[in-house]
């Protein structure tokens, strides 16, 4: 399994490459640009100003160069110009950027291939920091809201299988669509309107109570703030994952070692769980490296609504704002989840059936 992993992660190399130029070219391409948000945020609104501007960010530089300035960092095309023993860009024109009053000099980028994404042009601090900070909350919200929603998807689709044409299983098959065609965006609004303000029994939002120093206390102290957040992310899950355990379960009682199992004397709930829900997990497991995506990249119309503090809703208040370097680092982030999570699913089908080989 190791050289298949190895091998994946190399074959992977290429597609993270053609990701960065796609986000790179896409970035470049909108109307505005980076020069117009530190334009306005610099108040550099003469034309002279702009055009120094564009020289301090290298924006006038063809395309290529930009992009293999914004990978790989510009500190290895500066050259001494003065020579005054420090390398620098003899052209460049230092400008306040960030607002506070005193010109800055260029800064030497490193690039995003170590870990340098820029600052923000909102936080005034390096993206990839604003980024970590977010994290947390969406690794809080994503984490509990697959594990409830995958336990009970899996559990559901079990149970209708077993009890198929049954009560429970048209039930749950017509739940489960009721779900999963709601909106998001009207169910959590729907949840807030009934139990935040009609009844005041859960917080309208947040991850916790305002504070002074923007902390928040430990889960236990506050699950009631996460109760809704993640019944309406997992509500999508259970509907998914039950109708594709459902279908999976339906499809493995066919074979010829359940009938075997049964023939042998063993009770129904050893033939059913354990010899039928592990074979029917192996459709599954290719949900759950889009999932682990999920998990890292947070859900944006969900924590919007709900003010969750993570990073789905940093990267829409990024794009509004036009903070490209935070919409940047999200999208190199995701991709990177992304590739990590396919991975994570061939090697899940190794575990769940040991025959399947990846040598």
């Amino acid at each position: 399994m190791l050289k298949y992993v190895i091998r994946r992660l190399i074959q992977s190399i290429p597609t993270f490459f053609g990701i960065t130029i796609l986000s790179y070219v896409l970035m470049a391409a909108t109307p505005g640009g980076p020069v117009a948000a530190l334009a306005f945020g610099a108040g550099a609104q003469s034309p002279k100003q702009v055009e120094r501007l564009k020289i301090q960010l290298g924006v006038n530089d063809p395309l290529p160069i930009q992009y293999l300035r914004w990978l790989l960092g510009d500190d290895w095309m500066r050259w001494d110009s003065d020579g005054d023993g420090v390398a620098d860009h003899a052209v460049i024109i230092p400008l306040d950027v960030d607002g506070d009053g005193e010109p800055e000099p260029p800064g030497e980028s490193k690039g995003i291939l170590r870990g340098d994404f820029g600052r923000s042009f909102v936080f005034r601090r390096p993206a990839i920091d604003v980024l970590f900070e977010r994290l947390p909350a969406t690794l809080e919200l994503g984490v509990s809201s697959l594990t409830i929603g995958a336990f009970v998807g899996v559990l559901v689709g079990v149970l209708a299988a077993v009890n198929h044409k049954k009560w429970f299983d048209h039930t749950t098959r017509v739940v489960a669509v009721i779900f999963d065609a709601i909106p998001i965006f009207w169910l959590a609004l729907m949840l807030l309107l009934f139990f935040g303000s009609t009844l005041q029994i859960l917080p309208l939002g947040n991850r916790c109570k305002a504070s002074l120093d923007d902390t928040c206390p430990p889960l236990y102290d506050r699950i009631e703030y996460l109760i809704l957040p993640t019944f309406v992310i997992a509500t999508g899950i259970i509907a998914a994952y039950s109708r594709f355990a459902r279908a999976s379960m339906l499809d493995v009682v066919s074979q010829d070692y359940m009938r075997t199992a049964t023939a042998k004397g063993l009770s129904q709930r050893a033939v059913w769980f354990r010899h039928g829900a592990r074979n029917a997990l192996i459709p599954i497991a290719t949900f759950i490296g889009p999932a682990i995506t999920f998990i890292l990249s947070g859900a944006v119309i969900t924590e919007t609504i709900f003010s969750w503090p993570g990073v789905g809703r940093t990267v829409v208040n990024a794009v509004t704002g036009r903070d490209y370097p935070i919409v940047m680092v999200v999208v190199i982030y995701s991709s990177i989840a992304t590739i990590l999570g396919f991975l994570l699913s061939d090697i899940l089908y190794v575990i769940i059936d040991p025959r399947i080989r990846l040598d």
